[in-house]
């Protein structure tokens, strides 16, 4: 088989019968990212409307936001808007993450003396 173009050739994409495999995700219905500046920028304008974690606001902690998360991920079909957006601290970030993609969840510290360290 002759590949129709070289960026496009990939050895094991081809079964057998030598016919590539169509990809699995939907075309036309990714959400489009920002990139570069514009991204940073949204990023700090984000975290300064919102400066506080909300899931350690939520149980009594003051803990400083670090992440902007999408509440409902892209990957998922969400938006890059504001009304889909939670700023959260990382270990907040770590275990929504884990949560939404079916990850394990991240492992507690341990302190010196063998118990887990409260967050």
């Amino acid at each position: 088989m002759v590949a129709k173009s070289w960026r496009n050739w990939n050895c094991r994409s081809i079964g057998k019968s030598g016919i590539r495999p169509p990809l699995n995700r939907p075309q036309g219905q990714r959400t489009p990212r920002l990139r570069g500046r514009k991204a940073v920028e949204q990023r700090q304008r984000r975290l300064k409307a919102e400066p506080l974690c909300r899931d350690c606001n939520d149980k009594g902690r003051v803990t400083a936001a670090t992440v902007p998360d999408h509440i409902v991920p892209l990957s998922k079909g969400g938006t890059d808007t504001d009304d889909n957006i939670r700023c959260l601290c990382k270990p907040c970030h770590d275990i929504r993450t884990a949560e939404q993609f079916g990850y394990k969840a991240p492992r507690k510290a341990i302190s010196v003396s063998g118990w887990p360290v409260d967050d």
